[in-house]
């Protein structure tokens, strides 16, 4: 059946006077060129685009990545300070005032002050840098727990507790 209808179209084709074939030609190239290469484009974008990400992935690139991230007791982030910014880390017992979420801000965090808790320092090995030492690390992120000094968050993280 299949042999049979290719057979057809191939002999309607040969029919064909050769303007008709040539004027096709024409036809067929210029919808090749106009649907089929950006679409090739698009498909060799994304499949860039997909190993990039996977690539980061497995690198471990955070969102956080050169940041001082202040995170409150149970995990959650509060405010992310880019390390350049800095020109020292808080210590431990530090009170440091931050903006959390603002004034009129959804976000369970209110601006204030927050006592640092603890800190922890993450680095990661540098490759190929011109001029580096063997086994050289950098600080890529660092991690400051705080509990808030703010009274009324402090009232009402009591009473959600109580709640529970």
């Amino acid at each position: 059946m299949l042999e049979h209808l290719i057979g057809s179209i191939s002999r309607a084709l040969l029919a064909l006077p050769a303007g008709v074939m040539a004027e096709l030609s024409y036809i067929s190239n210029i919808l090749a060129f106009l649907v089929v290469l950006p679409t090739m484009a698009a498909t060799y974008y994304q499949a860039y685009k997909a190993r990039q990400e996977a690539r980061h992935e497995r690198e471990g690139r955070l969102h956080s990545a050169n940041c001082l991230e202040f995170v409150s007791l149970d995990g959650t982030c509060i405010n992310l300070v880019p390390l350049e910014t800095l020109h020292s880390l808080p210590r431990p017992g530090d009170v440091v005032m931050l903006p959390a979420h603002g004034l009129g801000g959804t976000g369970e965090f209110l601006p204030g002050a927050y006592l640092v808790d603890s800190i922890e320092h993450f680095y990661s090995h540098v490759e190929d840098c011109k001029g580096c030492r063997p086994n050289e690390a950098r600080l890529t992120k660092t991690v400051a727990q705080v509990t808030s000094l703010n009274p009324t968050l402090a009232i009402e993280v009591e009473a959600a507790k109580a709640e529970k």
